[in-house]
């Protein structure tokens, strides 16, 4: 992992460079504007986002309770201190340390690990469903009820928003499936996929029994409906700190006025360019694809742009980071070594599995 890793930054990196090089003569950036931009900055808003972001962090910890319940039942907030611990070492280390939440709790509730990746799992794909579903919605009611120019490129983003409601109601069929069918389904594509290539139809089949096992924890219709619910909160919260951050920029008119479905497109842009998350240089590279996404969506000048998209990365993302590392103090935990100790064992964990 370390050996892709560090690949993959080498390759982020030359990219980067040869962009620099490349835009040094053709793109006028004005630094004195950019340091103005961040003077003029509402703080009051920036503290309600991040406030927003902390708030998301209690309903994390709830939604992965509620999803231990059946196995054991915990306070509500016990398990918070490992989702900010977890959360700080993929800020700081990278995706990587994706396994850090999973071995915390494990470790916290003497829970086995395999128990708590497929809770992960099962979490990640609400958090990926959830966004979809606010995607979506806000979107076609823009595009749908809002004013004439409420959306840039409307009819490209009202097709973005089509292709994400199907693909909510997919992967929420999806969902269904597995739970209620799931060793047929992954049986399934052992068969079609062992055609192709035998392990990688074991492997499909074997993440598809291991997302049915974390489906284990929701057992009614109110199980899903309760962390769903939290889920949904959670992400409104995380999108009320983009907007609050967004609008913060007070000598920018078109980002003061930023709008709700507006700022779900940086969201997504957000998402999607942090999920290889490097180490550091992955900060970078995610203010880069903002700062684009703000200046071509909303024809911002790029200081303002840039200067947005780093407050963004700073409320949504490293915000949490002081927190974390005195947190882990306090609990003292080592984040390289956790994150070691993690992914070895996660590695352990699929070798076994895979020999079974």
């Amino acid at each position: 992992m370390k050996k892709n890793q560090l690949i993959l930054g080498s390759v982020v990196l030359a990219a980067i460079v040869a962009l620099v090089i490349w835009g040094h003569d053709r793109i006028h950036f004005d630094f004195r504007e950019f340091r103005v931009q961040l003077a003029m900055v509402d703080w009051w808003r920036i503290a309600i986002g991040t406030g927003c972001i902390y708030a998301a962090y209690v309903f994390r910890s709830l939604r992965w309770t509620y999803l231990l319940r059946h196995n054991k039942k915990v306070h509500p907030l016990s398990l918070l201190g490992t989702q900010v611990i977890g959360f700080t070492a993929v800020a700081l280390i990278g995706r990587v340390a994706d396994p850090v939440r999973p071995y915390l709790v494990a470790k916290k509730t003497g829970l086995p690990l395999s128990n708590q990746i497929a809770v992960y799992i099962v979490e990640r794909l609400f958090d990926a469903g959830t966004m979809a579903l606010i995607f979506s919605s806000a979107i076609l009611f823009a595009t749908w009820f809002g004013a004439p120019g409420a959306m840039p490129h409307p009819e490209l983003v009202k097709k973005s928003g089509y292709w994400g409601m199907a693909g909510t109601l997919a992967g929420a069929s999806f969902l269904v499936l597995v739970r209620f069918a799931g060793n047929a389904v992954a049986a399934f594509f052992e068969g079609t996929l062992g055609v192709l290539s035998k392990k990688i139809g074991h492997a499909v089949g074997h993440k598809v029994r291991e997302f049915r096992t974390g489906l284990d924890t929701m057992r009614s219709f109110a199980d899903f409906a309760a962390v769903a619910g939290l889920s949904i909160g959670m992400w409104l919260l995380i999108a009320a700190s983009y907007l609050e951050t967004t609008r913060a920029f007070v000598a920018t008119p078109e980002l003061a006025s930023m709008t709700a479905a507006k700022c779900v497109l940086l969201m997504v842009v957000s998402g999607m360019s942090s999920i290889v998350q490097l180490p550091v240089l992955g900060w970078f590279t995610q203010i880069g694809l903002v700062a684009t996404a703000i200046s071509k969506f909303f024809d911002v000048a790029p200081e303002a742009s840039t200067a947005c998209a780093a407050m963004l990365l700073l409320v949504t993302f490293l915000g949490i980071v002081p927190i974390g590392l005195i947190w882990a103090q306090i609990d003292h935990v080592s984040l390289r070594k956790v994150t070691v100790e993690s992914e070895h064992i996660k590695e352990d964990l699929e070798a076994t599995e895979a020999t079974e």
